[in-house]
């Protein structure tokens, strides 16, 4: 296979941010995970129509099984083909079968159409999870690695708030079949951006000894943590703090909220004031993530999150809880980024899309586990004992990354710089 033209920075000088591809998967990004939101709302609301809360079942699981399943393969395809096949290829399937979905949603009323757009679509987006997370390594370097994932950061906080709300107003102007329309142009959207994202990423040079079978490969994430300690710990730091976060969000503050007769409306004030927060500091982080040392991003950040979270289940009016809410958002917005920009730079080179397909199954796995864990240990502790314990369960978070930056940066072995694998673009300014 021939070598890929690379580009390279003046002599003395640490490789710039390419911003305009940066850029470009953040339009992407931002455009098909509004759709893909506002698709979840109109499906979910269409199956309680035609099968109540049964239905919502059915394509819940439709949905949401295959991608946990596939993530794994799709690391191996991302390591074995590279991003830009897996991207290209997949995402043009999926506005394939939006399109299709639109047409025939559009001609009859059943809950199969809703099952199998849920199924592939389901399928699809396991395959492209872990291609669409090796992106930001390959197109910023360490040291900058931080304000790219920042930046991203921002999409995925902006992209249910926008998308949630879209999906419920094309439900009312045009049913289902419209708000598939728009998941199909936002998809159409990120095609082009990845199309741009990924020019001359060319298929990785195939491995002289190790597994050639892509169902033993789909392993390699579990193995790569159980090779590398510091890949290891940053694990548990990212699982931990997701697994802590999601009961108080989802379950312990409805039901805080009803008990003390604050209503939704505090519900909906408290998640609000946390995203602002979140949004806030990712913006800060887009710019200064690079000047911010670790240890302050991944443990002190750590330390005040799981302090805040105790301080919420505890504060006795919903404006205090909206105004800790805030500060918890503010803690978040810098941590987040920074978890996942470490357990970038701890990959070895060359097996990053085996790595995220780990990192991504952890966080669609934290959800139901946290759930399944929580619930029933709250009839024993109630709401607020079992709030406290998932504050201490955070606090294992900075701890883990301590651990993990112990005798130095969170990087693995001095990697030759990702950019040196896309073809030569002009010159992207850095900012």
């Amino acid at each position: 296979m021939g070598t890929t033209p690379t580009t390279s920075a003046p002599a003395g000088r640490e490789p710039a941010v390419d911003w305009r591809r940066v850029s470009s998967l953040v339009i992407g990004q931002a455009a098909v995970q509004a759709g893909s939101f506002a698709l979840l709302i109109a499906m979910s609301w269409t199956a309680v129509q035609l099968g109540g809360r049964e239905a919502v079942t059915y394509v819940t699981l439709a949905a949401t099984l295959p991608r946990a399943l596939l993530l794994l393969f799709g690391g191996a395809l991302a390591d074995a083909l590279g991003p830009r096949a897996v991207l290209l290829r997949a995402t043009t399937v999926r506005v394939l079968v939006l399109v299709a979905g639109t047409l025939v949603t559009a001609t009859t009323e059943s809950l199969w159409p809703l099952i199998a757009v849920a199924l592939v679509d389901g399928v699809l987006l396991g395959l492209t999870g872990p291609a669409s997370g090796v992106l930001l390594p390959r197109l910023a370097p360490q040291d900058q690695l931080g304000r790219a994932n920042s930046l991203f950061s921002m999409v995925l906080r902006v992209a249910p708030i926008a998308g949630s709300p879209l999906g419920a107003w094309l439900v009312v102007v045009g049913g289902l079949p419209v708000a598939m329309a728009a998941a199909a142009a936002g998809c159409a959207v990120w095609l082009a951006c990845a199309s741009h994202v990924t020019h001359g990423m060319t298929r990785p040079e195939r491995a002289p000894q190790g597994p050639s079978s892509l169902l033993r490969r789909s392993g390699d994430g579990f193995r790569l943590l159980a090779a590398h300690p510091r890949l290891r710990w940053m694990f548990v730091a990212c699982f931990c703090m997701d697994l802590a976060f999601l009961w108080p969000a989802e379950v312990a503050l409805p039901l805080r909220a009803a008990d003390e007769g604050w209503g939704v409306g505090a519900v909906a004030m408290v998640l609000a004031v946390f995203g602002a927060g979140a949004l806030a500091s990712a913006a800060l982080g887009a710019a200064l993530a690079h000047r911010i040392p670790a240890h302050t991003k991944l443990v002190v950040t750590g330390a005040g999150l799981a302090a805040g979270m105790a301080a919420m289940a505890l504060v006795p009016s919903p404006v205090v809880l909206a105004g800790t809410a805030g500060a918890v958002g503010l803690l978040s917005g810098l941590n987040g980024p920074a978890l996942v920009t470490a357990y970038q730079q701890a990959v070895p080179e060359g097996r990053m899309g085996a790595a995220m397909s780990t990192f991504a199954l952890s966080g669609i796995g934290a959800a139901p586990l946290s759930l399944a864990v929580f619930s029933p240990v709250s009839l024993y502790l109630g709401v607020t004992g079992t709030w406290l314990l998932c504050a201490g369960l955070a606090l294992l978070s900075p701890v883990a990354a301590a651990v993990a930056l112990r005798g130095g940066a969170a990087a693995a072995a001095p990697r030759a710089d990702a950019r040196a694998r896309t073809a030569p673009e002009p010159t992207a300014t850095s900012v």
